[in-house]
């Protein structure tokens, strides 16, 4: 046994190279990931593997080699490329007499680092306990020692049973308070929906350049950084989508590959923005050589999150990267499938706004619609909703309004109205 120390990012990183799986790509996702935490990558370490070595997960030799380089090296953690088992970083903790930390934990702390809003660090405190809740037993000695002394010997509760006791209040304490952020922000979608406002969610893999692009269309002024989960917490903005109107749209944590279940779960408000949303804007690093297996890899959160049959606009990001043109692709009915853009000089923005307004106003409504006196709380609805797009009044006094808006929310607006109807012009009387 060892206590384990406090501090230290001298890491060496660890990977298993499986059958089946791009071993250079993933290692440089890796480092990548380290050095988003914080860490100073002292040595690399490879090994190929058919399955996991039960024990120590990279096999008793590698494990070996691995100490040895801990010692050579300085270093004060080893980091490995995959999801371990508890049973596993213990034993490996115990072989290289230094700290262990799997893939989804380094996840975990860099999400600690950057969550800002309170939201966030109660989604990231409770993620990170439940990784936690299964690796107790691990390198800390005082664990399992039993309270008491001389005349209070006896059956009691050792201190790994008080920390577990103590970690699942933490737990429960958490769940109700993002239960309650959950349902504030149902609110607030419902309060969108009753004014009939679109929500347009960012959605990609990270770093592909999503909060860039979201600052690009609303001068939000989102943190961007070139580096991996720069910004966690969700932002929404107003902008005017042409002849959809208004919509909102969310700026959302990135995505990727093997995203801890523990962080699903816990973000789970956050991530519901995407699965509530109208439409999808998967934005693409079109100078990532891996592009087509990013977008893989997003699709499969999106099913994890329930998201996967929301309607998608992918955004090929980065264009000036390639020298690329900006332009548009539709796909067989004449939808924007497509837009290649540069969100760093703004290139092909114009037709990305195009795109989202097609994409929003494929079912609209379109007329002239005669008011009658008593209709004036109508008459507000509509405004409201951003479908006017021209009052005049005719010799009567009667408003006609000139509406263009989702037919969805025309027939909400107007159900039980049959007295109403859209015309295609006002009288020529008109004013």
């Amino acid at each position: 046994m060892f206590e384990r120390p406090r501090a230290g990012n001298r890491a060496v990183l660890v990977q298993v190279d499986f059958p089946g799986e791009d071993p250079g790509e993933r290692l440089l996702e890796f480092r990548e990931l380290a050095t988003s935490a914080g860490a100073e990558v002292v040595a690399t370490l490879r090994t190929a593997r058919r399955v996991p070595d039960p024990r120590y997960f990279i096999g008793g030799g590698k494990a070996e080699e691995v100490g040895a380089a801990v010692a050579e090296q300085g270093a004060d953690l080893v980091l490995v490329n995959h999801a371990i088992s508890p049973a596993q970083e213990r034993n490996l903790e115990r072989r290289v007499g230094c700290r262990v930390l799997d893939r989804t934990g380094l996840i975990l702390d860099i999400f600690a680092q950057r969550a800002r809003s309170h939201e966030g660090k109660l989604q990231v405190e409770l993620a990170q306990l439940r990784h936690l809740s299964t690796r107790l037993v691990r390198g800390w000695t005082h664990l399992e020692r039993q309270k008491g002394g001389i005349g209070l010997r006896g059956p009691g509760e050792t201190q790994l049973e008080t920390d577990r006791r103590l970690l699942a209040d933490r737990i429960r304490h958490l769940e109700r308070r993002l239960d309650k952020v959950q349902r504030q922000r149902a609110q607030g979608r419902r309060a969108r929906h009753r004014a009939a406002l679109p929500t347009v969610s960012i959605i990609g893999y990270t770093n592909a350049g999503k909060s860039t692009l979201f600052n690009r269309l609303t001068q939000a002024g989102v943190v961007a950084r070139d580096q991996l989960f720069a910004t966690l917490d969700t932002t929404l903005r107003r902008i005017d989508a042409g002849a959809a109107g208004p919509v909102v749209l969310a700026d959302t944590v990135g995505f990727i590959r093997d995203l801890p279940h523990d962080l699903v779960a816990a973000f789970r408000a956050t991530l519901e923005e995407t699965r509530s949303a109208q439409l999808l804007l998967h934005v693409v690093d079109a100078s990532d050589p891996e592009r087509a297996e990013r977008i893989h890899q997003v699709g499969r959160v999106l099913e994890e999150i329930g998201a996967a049959q929301v309607p998608q606009l992918q955004v090929f990001n980065k264009i000036d990267r390639l020298e690329d043109t900006p332009r548009l692709e539709h796909d067989a009915s004449g939808r924007p499938s497509r837009a290649w853009v540069s969100a760093v000089t703004g290139a092909g923005i114009d037709l990305l706004l195009e795109a989202i307004e097609a994409c929003l106003c494929r079912e609209t409504e379109e007329g002239w619609l005669c008011l009658p006196p008593d209709a004036g709380r109508l008459r507000s609805r509509f405004f409201d909703a951003g479908g006017v797009r021209e009052e005049r009044y005719d010799a009567e006094g009667r408003p006609w309004l000139h509406l263009q808006m989702p037919r969805s929310d025309y027939l909400r607006l107007v159900r039980g109205r049959e007295d109403l109807e859209l015309v295609s012009e006002p009288p020529a009387s008109g004013p």
